[in-house]
């Protein structure tokens, strides 16, 4: 490969920076070669609107793929779960990183745990599935709350508990960890409570797919446990006919393999790995109705392993109604 620097186009926002600042310290131990960082204003970045709005899936994601698609970057870093489902032809995912704790977390006053939190407490959340969880838990556990719908990035919304508007946000563990932050954490959500978006906590390198020698390269960062968890997740939801912003949970893990990862720690010894456990939720966001349903196999050897096991799953929820719970389904 040649000294010249590698593009790694990103998002502005401080989580996206630092999520990029990892990856290319990692492509330049890996590549020897330097890399340097391409701001990209994507359109889910200006719009204030909430993101069922402007349509959820890809807002986030459009404009680094347009920049790849140009030559304007050499490669890009998203969050795989803002990744639409569907695979443009001229781009590959070149690696998908270990991942991060994949579960949400609540920031709440007074350092209050989720079932702590006073009758009629307001917690907010931008996102459906979510609210969907949150009010199922609160209903079948006696629990009173008002899931109240918020925008904005970590710190606007951590900021909202400070202020007191609200008692308690919801966020990603691995957003509030990669960029430091995770000493906020009052209560982390067990996955039995509330299910991930599918593929949270991972991240997804994109690049052209014409450029062999940086794909090679790049594979380096790749883990296939990570690959296989988030394609069979990912599989799940496109089968719903789901956007990334429907009210869709969606977990893979290879016990023993995924005890160490709910403790916070991606890196302790694991053990031999042979089943995958896929559990899928969708449900109404008042929390009214829900299907969820879980599936276990032998751990995927391909990526259509993967696929096909989401794929199963999802046939599932939508024979027991799922459809129905979605809202408008994104096509």
């Amino acid at each position: 490969m040649t000294d010249k620097a590698l593009r790694l186009g990103t998002r502005r926002s401080k989580l996206a920076m630092a999520q990029s600042g990892q990856v290319a310290d990692a492509v330049r131990r890996l590549t020897g070669r330097p890399v340097e960082l391409v701001e990209i204003t994507t359109y889910g970045d200006v719009s204030r609107a909430h993101l069922a709005q402007i349509g959820g899936t890809g807002v986030f994601v459009t404009a680094l793929r347009d920049a790849l698609v140009r030559g304007e970057v050499d490669f890009a870093v998203h969050s795989l779960k803002d990744l639409p489902t569907a695979q443009p032809e001229e781009l590959v995912l070149a690696a998908v990183p270990v991942r991060e704790d994949p579960r949400d977390v609540i920031v709440a006053r007074d350092a209050l745990k989720f079932t702590d939190l006073p009758r009629g407490a307001r917690i907010g959340t931008g996102s459906p599935r979510r609210m969907a969880q949150l009010n199922a838990y609160a209903r079948t556990h006696g629990l009173d709350i008002e899931t109240v719908p918020i925008r904005g990035n970590v710190d606007t919304r951590i900021g909202y508990v400070h202020d007191g508007e609200l008692d308690a946000v919801v966020l990603a563990a691995a957003g509030l960890n990669r960029i430091g932050r995770s000493d906020e954490v009052t209560d982390f959500l067990s996955v039995d409570t509330v299910l991930p978006a599918p593929g949270q906590g991972a991240l997804a390198i994109e690049c052209s797919a014409d450029n062999a020698e940086l794909i090679a390269a790049l594979a380096g960062l790749d883990d296939p446990f990570t690959r296989a968890a988030v394609s069979a997740e990912r599989a799940l939801l496109a089968a719903l006919e789901a956007g990334c912003s429907a009210p869709v949970g969606a977990l893979a893990d290879l016990p023993p393999h995924s005890a160490p990862l709910e403790r916070g720690d991606p890196h302790a010894d694991v053990q031999i790995v042979k089943e995958m456990r896929l559990r899928g939720v969708v449900g109404t966001t008042d929390g009214t109705r829900m299907v969820q349903l879980s599936t276990t196999g032998p751990v995927p050897e391909t990526d259509e392993g993967a696929a096909a096991l989401g794929r199963e799953l999802a046939a599932e929820m939508l024979a027991q109604g799922a459809a129905g719970l979605m809202g408008e389904r994104a096509h």
